[in-house]
């Protein structure tokens, strides 16, 4: 038997969606760019299943990345996510961003992880804050999900000891800070996608560990504060 998950990934910058059967991605869609996810969400959506010779009710479950993340970003997934099961009476599945990151980076960067490596997903929040977790070499949490603002002391006692990886659209902006230190490899070339979700996700899905459709909201880890235009 065959178990279809349709993943979604709104959390950060990127915009993606991927299928899987039985924890192995079919294909996937994926833009790089801010402000663009409640236009191209539910035509990426249309096109994967049509490219994949998929019709919606063949889907099993719904996966969508929870967060923390762009609150913007993250209603459009949730709401795109809920509304499918809604619509197609299948279960919800929520799988953390950073979780989904640190498995995604499991696979990029294997050839530069050793037993002492720590992985740690950041993703933006404004100035110089992030939220971010370490994660063990094969992906495993090592910290609670929380906001931080990075600065020269951030992570120092980890990284007398560990080389640690940090990555995501959050670690770019932190290279000045954390870059000098020798066991510090920032990347910038890593790009989150709904991807990253499937052996979370079909984990989730044989055990049954299911959101209510109801009253799921996503972990947006700390309140939404509104911009105010300049004058």
């Amino acid at each position: 038997m065959t178990d279809i998950i349709l993943q979604i990934e709104t959390a950060t910058t990127a915009c993606s969606v991927a299928v899987s059967a039985n924890g192995k991605v079919i294909d996937n869609k994926l833009i790089d760019q801010r402000n663009i996810h409640a236009e191209v969400l539910t035509l990426f959506i249309d096109e994967l299943l049509q490219n994949s010779s998929l019709a919606y009710n063949q889907l099993d479950a719904i996966a969508v990345s929870s967060g923390p993340g762009s609150y913007t970003g993250l209603r459009i997934g949730v709401s795109t996510a809920k509304g499918l099961c809604f619509a197609l009476d299948k279960p919800l599945i929520a799988v953390e961003t950073l979780e989904a990151m640190a498995a995604g980076a499991v696979d990029k960067y294997a050839a530069e992880i050793d037993d002492d490596t720590l992985l740690c997903p950041m993703i933006d929040a404004r100035r110089m804050e992030v939220y971010t977790a370490l994660f063990d070499p094969k992906g495993n949490r090592i910290t609670a999900t929380s906001a931080e603002i990075i600065d020269n002391n951030s992570f120092a006692q980890q990284l007398i000891q560990h080389k640690i990886i940090f990555f995501g659209d959050g670690a770019e902006k932190c290279q000045s800070v954390l870059g000098n230190n020798i066991n510090a490899d920032v990347k910038t070339d890593f790009v989150n996608s709904a991807s990253y979700i499937t052996i979370a996700a079909y984990q989730k899905f044989k055990a049954g560990e299911f959101e209510d459709v109801a009253y799921f909201e996503p972990f947006y880890l700390k309140d939404f504060i509104a911009g105010k235009k300049a004058l």
